[in-house]
């Protein structure tokens, strides 16, 4: 892709808003010299603000909005709002062609079902999902789905896989990338009947899907496979206790250190190890969850970010654009579904075809 990519920005969405956003777009903007911004929001505040920024002057154009959707808006209030609201209007330029992308990071459900309805669902997709990145033992997982649908069904996940894997070859660059479905146990009869009725879908012969089997949530932070699935509410419980056990045993550490002389003599010395530790966990690394399966591309930074992690979220989106995420998720589930079709009209044919036992 050689033309400048456009980038929706929703100016008013986040806790540090519209400050970090506009920061963060300078940071990208450094970073990814072929992107230009439509900032939406209020354009007096804003216009102050990107004045600042060096790599701004020309290549920001903002767009008024008089509304902001909070963090207490329902999902029913913003759409309301999507016609005056930032993030609502810089989602109705991706829907416009106006801008290949939005990035906001506003309210999450507020988003979802704004991006659900005015952009539209991509073809053969019954639910989007929200994904994202996440550190482990052997480098980053792709988790889907983070907490859009809390029930799924066999087809849902199948879908979720498709995506997932397209997701991780586009941002992670993996040429196949291994698949999982979350379970209680690896054993291929463990599970309800949507976990095993979804991993027979995506073993099938010639499976775009590079499908591992069953992984426990011991696997997850263990790298065991490239892409884990599961459905929303399973996928936001791991999340959170992630999360909160990465800041119980930081809680930890920090206090075992502050026992003694000798202990905070020994954190001095390792200074450097702790450094490297904190870049290594620095969830601004891996901000920029997206909603796959909308038609469109869609990313969500997380609203307490600052301007860095907003950067890395941009940077997401134009990973997503410029290697044509969509089309490739299209492609992928129109093979699968053929593949499972032919697999269960198989039967059929052999009995017409007169070489069924009676």
């Amino acid at each position: 892709m050689t033309r400048k990519i456009v980038i929706a920005l929703d100016g008013m969405g986040g806790d540090m808003a519209p400050d970090m956003v506009v920061r963060g777009a300078g940071i990208a903007r450094e970073r990814h010299p072929d992107i230009t911004f439509r900032l939406f929001g209020p354009a007096t505040r804003l216009a102050e603000l990107v004045k600042r920024v060096r790599w701004l002057s020309d290549c920001c154009e903002i767009v008024p909005a008089e509304d902001v959707v909070t963090n207490d808006d329902t999902p029913k209030q913003a759409l309301r709002k999507r016609r005056t609201s930032s993030m609502g209007m810089a989602l109705d330029a991706v829907a416009d062609g106006q801008a290949d992308c939005i990035v906001s990071a506003g309210n999450t459900g507020a988003l979802l079902a704004s991006a659900t309805v005015m952009l539209r669902t991509l073809p053969g997709i019954r639910r989007p999902a929200l994904s994202s990145l996440l550190p482990t033992v052997r480098g980053e997982t792709v988790m889907l789905d983070l907490g859009a649908n809390m029930q799924c069904d066999a087809n849902n996940l199948a879908e979720f896989a498709v995506m997932g894997s397209v997701f991780a070859r586009t941002v992670l660059g993996l040429d196949q990338p291994t698949v999982g479905l979350l379970n209680v146990g690896s054993e291929e009869g463990k599970g309800n009947e949507t976990l095993r009725d979804a991993a027979a879908m995506l073993k099938a012969e010639g499976s775009p899907v590079q499908f591992h089997g069953f992984v426990e949530g011991n696997d997850i932070g263990a790298g065991a496979v490239d892409v884990v699935v599961t459905d929303g509410f399973t996928g936001n419980v791991a999340l959170k206790a992630m999360e909160g056990t990465a800041k119980l045993y930081t809680g930890f550490v920090r206090d075992a250190f502050k026992t003694s002389t000798l202990a905070k003599l020994g954190y001095v010395l390792a200074s450097g190890a702790w450094t490297k530790l904190r870049k290594r966990v620095d969830p601004r690394r891996y901000n920029g969850a997206v909603f796959l399966g909308v038609n469109g591309v869609c990313v969500k930074s997380h609203g307490g970010t600052d301007a860095l992690g907003f950067a890395y979220a941009i940077g997401v989106a134009v990973d997503l654009v410029k290697y044509n995420l969509n089309d490739k998720v299209v492609g992928d589930l129109k093979k699968l579904r053929e593949i499972v079709a032919a697999e269960v009209a198989e039967p059929v044919v052999a009995v017409a075809g007169g070489t069924g036992t009676p």
